[in-house]
């Protein structure tokens, strides 16, 4: 007999939430790509988000709850577009 695991992922609707540019939460994350101190890159709900800063620091993940805080300086966040092309993401990235 094989055992099956299935996972039934609620969609949860992502929001950003910025507090004095040092505490940032997001809800609907549904996965974390890579992080360092001065970028997070994560898929929400609403598409690839690419944060950047200084001394990030991921304080709490939750894939399952589809939450993610993190503690830092925080210069930007932006959204971007998931393209076909490999390596175009990081090529943006590491420019």
């Amino acid at each position: 007999m094989v055992f099956e695991e299935k996972y039934k992922k609620t969609e949860v609707p992502s929001a950003i939430a910025l507090n004095a540019r040092r505490k940032l939460t997001v809800t609907g994350v549904e996965d974390v790509e890579s992080f360092d101190e001065n970028t997070i890159v994560l898929y929400t709900t609403g598409g690839l988000l690419i944060v950047r800063g200084q001394g990030l620091h991921i304080e709490k993940l939750s894939i399952d709850g589809g939450e993610l805080s993190v503690e830092g300086t925080v210069d930007s966040m932006s959204y971007e577009e998931e393209s076909g092309k490999q390596g175009g993401f990081w090529a943006r990235l590491f420019k």
